[in-house]
Formats: C-alpha cells, structure tokens, sequence
C-alpha cells in the first residue's frame, strides 16, 4: 500500500480534490507514526496490529566478504494481521489459484 493508493481510495470515494485527498493520506499516515512512536503500537480492527519490538545486539556476516560484523540492539515495528484479515488473505489467494488453473486448462 501507498501513499498514492490511499489518495486514490479517498479521492474516489469522497467529493474531494487529489491535492485535498493527498494531505488526509499524508496526515493519516503521519497519525499513524505519531502513535506508533508514542505508545510502541497501533490497532487496527479487523485489519491487524503494528508493535515496536527492540532487537539485541548480535554478530552478523556481511555478505560479500564473509566478515563478521557487530549489529547494534535496536528496534523495528513488526505487523500483526488480524484473523479477519489472515481469512480473507487466505480466501483470495486460494481464489486466485482457482482462477489461474481455470486458465491454464482453457
């Protein structure tokens, strides 16, 4: 999902211009963050949780030349899906595999 996708949702749905329809994306998105950031999490029902998780520090190998390298503790925010969402996920990716076999066959 982007910004651009969620300004297109609420332009078409609602009677407002792209540029109005881009500042409430923008400002939802940045609601968003501010509660991320201010209580370590935001729930959305039927749609799922994001949760900051802190992460310990640890000895990883950097790719290209094998070494071993220190990784400071840190934190990332970890998406949760409701089981609402996990169904329909579920639901639509079963329909999808339906459909392109229907096709293949055909």
């Amino acid at each position: 999902m982007s910004k651009k996708f969620l300004t297109d949702v609420i332009q078409q749905s609602t009677e407002m211009t792209g540029v109005a329809s881009g500042q409430l994306a923008a400002d939802l998105i940045a609601a968003i963050k501010e509660e991320i950031i201010e209580n370590g999490r935001f729930s959305l029902p039927d749609f799922g949780t994001f949760t900051v998780r802190e992460t310990a520090k640890r000895t990883a190998l950097n790719p290209r030349t094998g070494e071993k390298v220190q990784v400071k503790a840190g934190a990332t925010v970890k998406f949760k899906a409701s089981p609402a969402l996990k169904e329909a996920a579920f639901a639509g990716a079963k329909k999808a595999k339906r459909k392109a076999a229907k096709s293949k066959a055909g």
